[in-house]
């Protein structure tokens, strides 16, 4: 009897080695996969519990961090708007066009990605500013870019309308020519059939590209902090309390704003999601 226990274990231990084998890859993609998770969650997780639910609800309370926290949220959604009503014909005319220097103008549109952002809201300041001859045909109708929420905007938009711009590229890019030209075929019109064909097929890739380019607007810092630090964002009051009172004071602040953007980002994939599956 023990002869046949003894058996029988190393028949388990040599199938589990033999499945370990077989699975060496998943295993491995997996362990790996578990490192770049943890890197991600530990330093999330330690700043959301490192703040008590009192501190975090006293600052809250506190009309400057509402003020900037809202800011934020309200200038990204109308950034992202803004990045819809001009970025999904863009995505469109290159998904079904060819034409020389195509190549060129994709790089272009995902320059902001890689430039440093600094250096992205100096080349805005240039631009928008009044020693432009477009920031002073803006100033002379009454709008002003420098210190100003429509500066804010912009500089969101700069950095943010490249995800959106190449999800809505792809998806549309997925959309089989050959329905718009049935569309066509049975009377519809160019805008008919953009609108009632190639934009519901390509609606899943241009609200995961609208989702991406909220989260990295709400999230800009440095083209912001040159371009149109007053009013403050969160991200720009973050930075100021650290400078001035230390970690202890912008902590709270920082955790709320994490809480908040994950909380609308986990909202705005479910809706996306559920779009996707109806």
């Amino acid at each position: 009897m023990v002869a046949n226990e003894r058996t029988g274990d190393s028949s388990r231990v040599r199938n589990i080695l033999r499945w370990a084998v077989q699975r060496r890859l998943t295993i491995t993609f997996f362990l790996l996969g578990m490192v770049i998770l943890l890197f991600i969650f530990i330093p999330l997780g330690k700043m959301i519990f490192s703040s008590s639910p009192a501190t975090l609800w006293d600052t809250l309370l506190e009309g400057e961090v509402r003020s900037a926290i809202w800011l934020s949220i309200y200038t990204a959604l109308i950034a992202t708007a803004v990045g819809l009503v001009l970025g999904v014909p863009l995505a469109y005319f290159l998904a079904r066009h060819s034409f020389p220097g195509k190549r060129l103008v994709e790089a272009l549109i995902d320059v902001p990605i890689v430039v440093p952002h600094i250096a992205a809201g100096i080349a805005l300041l240039f631009v928008f500013g009044k020693g432009f001859f477009v920031g002073s045909a803006f100033d002379a109708i009454g709008i002003d870019f420098v210190f100003a929420v429509p500066g804010i905007i912009i500089a969101m938009i700069f950095v943010s309308v490249p995800f959106l711009i190449d999800s809505a590229k792809q998806g549309f890019e997925k959309v089989d020519v050959r329905l718009e030209k049935v569309a066509r075929t049975l009377g519809a019109s160019p805008w008919q059939t953009f609108f009632r064909v190639s934009l519901p097929l390509a609606r899943r890739s241009i609200a995961g590209g609208s989702v991406m380019m909220w989260a990295r607007s709400i999230s800009e810092f440095g083209a912001v902090l040159v371009l149109a630090s007053h009013p403050k964002i969160a991200p720009i009051l973050v930075y100021d309390r650290l400078e001035e009172y230390g970690l202890d004071y912008a902590l709270p602040v920082a955790t709320l704003l994490i809480i908040i953007c994950i909380g609308i980002f986990v909202v705005l994939r479910t809706i996306a999601y559920r779009g996707e599956r109806a």
